[in-house]
């Protein structure tokens, strides 16, 4: 299901690589973070090439809610407590640069992306004292922020709002980034070694790679597969709704925010390959009968999002194995905002400066100091590699309904079936090629969904979303 974003824009297109190119940095991935960084790279004068492996803004970009907010949740007054009050505004600032990045950039090129400075407000109908603290938090931090219990949605609430953020389009902002630049897409990496990166027809020799593919494909050195997980949500845009002047979350509850004559209302977030019983976009539209009984959906969609072990995204060098490659990954919900944060880090890393934001750091990461959230997630991998040793399929294929798919036993042996309205049968390899965990059926999107890494592929098994490389056997 394509989001607005991509009913709503037209992005240039590119070609394929082929043949041997040299460049003094390569960027992996076309998405936001990616091009971001490539544009900031070419502007100081050096020689970027950007690799995509389908079309450029299609993969997380076109399923953001595209909120430009250092707003992320309830998370200052975590990070006070965590991390101390140096890197707690480290990790504020940031954000409220890359604001202003965005700001700049758009009023600079004149792009018409539908930029809009909003406030961003955090809402609750529950306990309102989280928000407190979280107020008290952000202005120790510098954040211009404030309570109230008045605004623009259609019940009660108590909500604490940043003032100065902003709401955009992102793929019209995304096509303005390309002029200029060296993109090849339709471009999987197959493979990189030091300073190579190596496509179906072509090789990139290049002085420093930058992973900003979403999740980072490469498990060693890095083992960026223990540090994070993926988690999905779910977005409806509405005609003849609301519209607003500002954005909000709820916490917990729903994400709002307007663009044009649409509504969008988002949520239902889980873990991605934890969603067996569906319903997500069903709730989604019983509120929006509930709120606005007149409306019409215009589009549906979903978004993945990577879950760093501490919530904080790792942006930096990659492992001290490899001193030339780069990453960004880890955005949790605010994928806006961290890729501007992301491209000016990495941008300036690349020059050979130092970065200041020391938050962000991968080589933060400690398994001794993340011990609890460490365990958790190698006990969701440890799970999925078992269930697919230990699980027997969950039901004979005659007895697979149509619409549906589920883990069946084919010739004594377990697959991953999906039976179309024609009662045509698909049945695919059930293992992620990544690391070999159990996949689950994703009812919602009619996709398998590895719930150990996040990885997804089509019912025909054709890859969607990393960091499996590859589709599934037939």
């Amino acid at each position: 299901m394509s989001s607005l974003w991509e009913q709503t824009s037209s992005l240039p297109s590119f070609p394929a690589l082929t043949g041997e190119v040299h460049a003094e940095a390569a960027v992996i991935g076309g998405g936001m973070a990616g091009l971001l960084t490539a544009c900031l790279l070419q502007r100081a004068g050096v020689r970027v090439v950007v690799l995509e492996r389908g079309r450029i803004g299609r993969g997380q970009t076109a399923g953001t809610t595209a909120k430009i907010t250092a707003q992320h949740g309830l998370i200052y007054h975590r990070l006070l407590d965590q991390l101390g009050e140096e890197r707690a505004r480290q990790y504020a600032q940031a954000n409220l640069r890359s604001i202003e990045a965005y700001a700049s950039m758009v009023g600079k090129r004149h792009i018409d992306c539908d930029f809009t400075p909003c406030t961003a407000f955090l809402f609750t109908q529950e306990d309102p004292s989280p928000l407190q603290e979280e107020y008290e938090a952000a202005k120790r931090l510098g954040i211009d922020a404030f309570l109230t219990q008045e605004t623009e949605l259609p019940f009660p609430v108590n909500a604490l709002g940043f003032r100065d953020q902003a709401r955009f389009h992102p793929l019209r902002f995304l096509g303005a980034l390309t002029q200029g630049l060296t993109i090849y897409e339709n471009s999987p990496v197959l493979e990189v070694s030091s300073d190579q990166v190596r496509t179906p027809q072509g090789l990139v020799r290049a002085e420093k790679l930058i992973f900003a593919c979403h999740f980072p494909f490469v498990n060693v050195p890095g083992y960026y597969f223990a540090r994070q997980h993926q988690e999905r949500s779910y977005v409806l845009a509405l005609e003849q709704a609301a519209v607003l002047q500002d954005v909000y979350l709820g916490v917990p509850g729903l994400s709002f925010r307007s663009w044009d004559k649409y509504l969008l209302i988002g949520g239902g977030s889980h873990r991605t390959g934890e969603n067996r019983e569906g319903g997500q976009y069903a709730a989604l539209r019983q509120a929006a009968r509930r709120y606005w009984p007149h409306c019409r959906e215009a589009a549906s969609w979903s978004a993945q999002d990577c879950m760093p072990i501490d919530g904080v995204p790792y942006i930096g060098p990659f492992s001290s194995a490899e001193p030339n490659w780069f990453v960004a990954t880890g955005f949790q919900k605010w994928g806006m905002t961290s890729s501007m944060t992301a491209a000016r880090i990495l941008s300036s890393l690349v020059q050979g400066h130092s970065a200041e934001e020391e938050v962000f750091s991968p080589d933060r990461f400690r398994p001794t100091a993340s011990a609890k959230r460490l365990a958790g997630e190698m006990g969701h991998a440890v799970g999925g590699l078992g269930r697919f040793l230990l699980e027997p399929g969950r039901i004979p294929v005659e007895n697979l309904p149509a619409g549906h798919g589920a883990i069946v036993e084919v010739d004594g042996k377990k697959a991953g079936v999906f039976r179309d309205d024609r009662g045509q049968v698909f049945a695919v390899d059930i293992r992620c090629p990544h690391l070999g965990c159990q996949l689950e059926w994703n009812p919602e999107e009619k996709s398998w969904d590895c719930p150990c890494h996040g990885s997804r592929f089509d019912y025909q098994g054709a890859l969607l979303s990393g960091p499996a490389q590859k589709g599934l056997k037939k």
